[in-house]
């Protein structure tokens, strides 16, 4: 074979490879959140699971967990983790929701695509637990135990809330596991059922914390 001709046969070699390559780019799979209902393999029958969306976000569902004008914090200045805020303000998109209830507790996990970068913020060293009180309530968040996702930013929540509703105490608790990724945010929160009759059961915090990788597996696909 001439020079010429192992040249040009050197070159037609690396470009099938550039347009193989190029290909198997465009074949891979790609993020959707309407796959977070395949979480559902994780239950068993003693759940009742069902399923939302894709939808607009809901403000309501991913608004700011915001508190009661006139509270007072411990520390003063971590005001703003006990008022996070888990979708970026003005952001656009969609959400699909998957929501298991048995054994005491409720999950929800939910899939966002926002029209801005999502990031999981985590807090201050000093604002890893904070205390709030004030209007009759008082109650703490606290940074807890999140998965190792790669390629996603994790934190995990915990918060607390107790109050007086016709002269007797309430307490209600809320695990909340968020990962984001790009434009993506899959959020898991877990909170314990009050059901008649029965004691309040505790959350299942590792269900809770496998749902949440379960859950970005999916979305990814």
């Amino acid at each position: 074979m001439s020079k010429r001709a192992m040249l040009g046969s050197q070159w037609l070699l690396a470009c099938a490879l550039v347009l193989t390559a190029c290909g198997d780019s465009a074949d891979a799979p790609q993020a959707d959140i309407a796959r977070v209902k395949d979480v559902r393999s994780n239950f068993g029958p003693e759940f009742k699971v069902t399923d939302v969306g894709p939808t607009g976000i809901d403000p309501r569902l991913l608004g700011p967990q915001a508190l009661a004008p006139g509270m007072t914090f411990d520390p003063p200045d971590c005001a703003s983790f006990a008022n996070q805020q888990m979708v970026p303000a003005g952001a656009q998109g969609n959400m699909a929701a998957t929501t298991a209830e048995g054994a005491g507790n409720r999950f929800i996990a939910i899939a966002v695509e926002t029209s801005q970068e999502a990031a999981v913020n985590a807090p201050a060293e000093n604002c890893r637990k904070v205390g709030f009180a004030g209007g009759g309530v008082r109650g703490l968040a606290e940074v807890v135990e999140a998965p190792q996702i790669d390629g996603a930013q994790t934190l995990g929540t915990h918060r607390v809330l107790q109050t007086v509703i016709d002269g007797k105490p309430r307490t209600g608790e809320l695990f909340n596991y968020v990962a984001s990724f790009g434009t993506y945010l899959v959020i898991v929160t877990a909170n314990p059922l009050v059901e008649p009759n029965k004691p309040v059961a505790p959350v299942d915090t590792r269900r809770a914390r496998d749902l949440l990788a379960a859950a970005v597996a999916a979305v990814r696909g």
